[in-house]
Parts: structure tokens; sequence; C-alpha cells
């Protein structure tokens, strides 16, 4: 932790550092501008106190505030000068910095400021290393086909700085994929920045999006600007307003963009992900997206694969959802029985990943306090099986002969089972307790027939005729 004094004046720069020195804290001097942004470059300080005036500089202190600002706007400022007023004070606050010292100055109050400004300091780091470290333990599970697939394609992307498009239906984990694809590349220490297109007011888009500046607020930093030097996810992209789908386009091409009421362009370095459920190209025919974002914004596409298509990795994710509730709710830590396992994995899950999660937390909040959890405390265990386990026909089945109605269930059966286990069709034999061989006869007698799809396995039957081997 260091404190960089920025003065011309050699013997102010010095005296504030021996003072500083004395209190124990480690100090670095600069007398112009192009000395104080070696510094800066080389190291950013935890404080910054910076004059006004600089003699003989390339630039001011304001301009040295503003640079600061932008590229390191975790680092406090505070600014003295010995032609102090009101008006260099509001200009200094309203461009970032942590407060205003007049020379001369009494050095109680310039210890009791920096004493702030430090405490400001520490606090910030704090939370910057728990950003990084939440990003970090967002961990992406799972050991199917189709995960391992999704996995593999954000690997190769993270330690590039290429935009990518993620795709998928609601609540598959888009953002998690977005997330891990920061947390491992050479941004992971600057900050993950969402934009969630669909619940900002379209007449305010712009605002949040790129800040404003008025006369009583002051600069007001916009969410493109807070994630400067690191990533922006732009979530449901297709959601944007039209008009501000322009401005975005531009700040993809110019790396700069203007604050709302403002005047200066405010650079910034940015990564960009952004995800949809929506199917963009026929947003752009209908004339709701413009083709030159999809452009800019579709360099790399990845396909997030829904929760039916990775059924195998059910039990993993119930298992950390159970740790995680249990690590930050206090909620019970409970086993899963092999009925209540096998249940999940068959469920149709419309809001996958999420809704799973959902259903977790709702066992573990309602249920027993101890003990493993049950396929009866599962919803929509009763559709199936009534209490005394007598199996629940619908109206259309009742209606077959047992012949016909033991065919659709087994073809149900054995179809639920090989998509449960990802298409391995020797994990479905070992659990349905057949050989393998004539699981394979029984299924081709069936009509079904096992597909390759999105890195895994799944299965439809076709109609085709009997086989007497069944």
């Amino acid at each position: 932790m260091s404190i960089l004094i920025v003065d011309d004046e050699k013997d102010i720069r010095e005296l504030i550092g021996d003072i500083l020195k004395d209190e124990g804290y480690a100090v670095r001097l600069a007398g112009n501008s192009d000395d104080a942004m070696a510094e800066i470059n080389a190291d950013p300080p935890s404080l910054m106190i910076l004059d006004i005036w600089l003699k003989d500089s390339r630039m001011d202190g304001i301009d040295i505030l503003k640079t600061v600002k932008r590229d390191n706007p975790d680092v406090p400022v505070v600014i003295i000068s010995g032609h102090g007023n009101i008006e260099i004070a509001v200009a200094a606050i309203k461009q970032g910095a942590y407060d205003f010292i007049e020379k001369p100055f009494n050095i109680d109050q310039l210890m009791v400021v920096v004493s702030r400004a430090m405490e400001t300091s520490r606090l910030r780091r704090e939370n910057a290393d728990l950003r990084r470290r939440e990003v970090t333990s967002a961990e992406m599970l799972g050991s199917s086909p189709a995960f391992r697939a999704l996995k593999a394609q954000l690997e190769k992307v993270t330690k590039s700085n290429g935009r990518v498009m993620l795709t998928g239906p609601s609540g598959s984990g888009k953002e998690m994929a977005a997330r891990f694809i920061h947390s491992n590349s050479n941004r992971a220490s600057a900050p993950f920045v969402s934009v969630s297109s669909a619940t900002v007011e379209p007449d305010r888009m712009e605002e949040v999006l790129f800040g404003r500046e008025t006369a009583e607020r002051g600069i007001e930093k916009g969410l493109l600007e807070q994630a400067h030097g690191g990533v922006v996810y732009f979530d449901e992209v297709a959601d944007m307003p039209i008009g501000t789908q322009s401005k975005i386009l531009r700040v993809l091409v110019e790396q700069q963009f203007t604050r709302a009421g403002g005047t200066d362009k405010v650079r910034v370095d940015l990564r960009v992900i952004s995800s949809t459920t929506r199917d963009l190209r026929a947003e752009i025919a209908a004339g709701r997206f413009r083709q030159e974002l999809y452009d800019r914004l579709n360099v790399v596409p990845i396909p997030v694969p829904s929760l039916e298509e990775r059924r195998e990795d059910i039990p993993e994710l119930t298992r950390h959802f159970i740790d995680l509730f249990h690590r930050t709710q206090g909620l019970p830590l409970r086993q899963l029985t092999q009925e209540a396992e096998a249940m999940l994995q068959t469920t149709a899950w419309p809001g996958n990943v999420r809704q799973l999660r959902n259903v977790i937390e709702r066992v573990l909040i309602l249920g027993e306090a101890s003990g493993p959890i049950e396929a009866s405390e599962l919803p929509g265990h009763e559709a199936a099986v009534e209490g005394n386990g007598r199996l629940v026909l619908g109206g259309a089945m009742a209606t077959l002969p047992l012949r016909e109605a033991r065919e659709v269930f087994e073809r149900e059966y054995l179809l639920t089972q090989i998509n449960r286990f990802g298409g391995n069709i020797s994990r479905t034999a070992n659990f349905v307790g057949m050989e393998r061989s004539a699981l394979h006869r029984k299924l081709k007698s069936l009509g079904v027939v096992t597909t390759s799809k999105s890195g895994g396995r799944s299965a439809h039957f076709d109609d085709v005729e009997e086989d007497d081997e069944a």
C-alpha cells in the first residue's frame, strides 16, 4: 500500500512525504505529470495526493485526475492547491476527487483526510477481491458429453478478446458460461458487469449504459465505464431498444462514447459477451435487431445446451446446490435417495438449471431437517404414483388393449432411461436389468433409435414393423 504525492514544489511534496512516512505509510514522489503517469502506470498507488497546478507539465491536476479515474477508478485522489477556491473544489469533486485540501494545510486535517481515503481504498480492494472470488467460485459443473463440448468451446475463447454470443433456452446457464470466460481470462482481475437488456426501461437505457453529467451531481458513471478493462455482459441482447443498438454499435467501433449531458469523450477497453434466447436472424428480418450489431457481437457463437440435453449432470448439479444452500443459508445437508435421483433425471425441466436450483431450495426449506430426500418430496411425483404405490394411468392409456399399453409403457420408459443416461446403452441396460444385446433388440422392436445430439445422445422412435425376436 503506497501513497503517490504529485506536486511541482519539491519542499511541499517532501514535507508531505516525511509526515506520511512517520505515520508508517510507503510514499512515492513525482514533480510533474510525466513522472506521475509513469508511477501510476508502473504500479497504481493506494492513494494519490495531487496538486492542481503543475508548473512546466503537459497535464494539469484536473487532466491527471480525469485519466486516473478513467483507468484506475478505485484509486482515491485528494486534491491540494495553494490557489484554492470553491470553483476548483467543485470541479475536482465533479471529476471524481475524493476530497480537496487548500494550501497552506493543517497537518491534523491532512492526516484525517488521508486516513479516511486509505480506508476507502482498502474497502474498495476488498470488495474487488470478493467480486473476483465470487466469479472464480462460479464453477461450471457437469460431465455429460453435451457439457464437455460446451466447456471445450468456452476454454478456447477465454484467452482471446473476441466477442462471444451465447445462445440457449432460459435458465440454461448462459451467464454462468460468460462468467467462466471472464474468470479464466486475462481480465479476471477486472470487473464483470452484467447489463439486463430486458429489465432496464428503454428511456433510461442510454443513461444506464453511458452514465450522465449534471451540475448538481457531477459525473455518474454508466455500466460501460464501470466495466472498463473487464467484461460487459449483455443479457438478452434482443431486448435492447433499437435506438440504443445504434449507439452500442458505435461504441464497439470507436471504443468511446459521451455521457448523457456531457461533452468529453470517454474511452473504454471492454470485452463484450452477449446472450439471447431468441433467434436473432428472425429479429433482424422483423426489423427489431440491427444486422450490423449482430455481425459485431456474433464473432464466436456458442450454444449452451438445455438441461434436457445433459440429464446425466442432474445428480451432480443437485448435490452442488444442496451443499451451496447449506453453506450460504444453513439449510440441511441432505443426501438423495436413488428413487429421488432417478425422478429428477426423468422430470421435464422447461426452466432448465435455474428451475432445478429453485426446486432443490424449496425442498430443503419445506422438507425434513435430516434424512435423505425422497422422491415423494419432489414436485410432480403425484402424477406418476399414488400414495399406495399404484400407477396412475391417463385416460388414453386406460383404453388400450394390454399388448399395446405394454408397448407404449416400454417405449416411454426406455426412452426416458436412455435420455437420463445420455444415450449410454450400457448404463441404461445395467439400470433396467437387461443384457446390452437384449436391450438393443427390444429398442429395435419398439422403433427406438438413438441419435447424436449436441455432443450428447438422445433417443426417439420411428414407425417400424415389430421384430419377432423381441
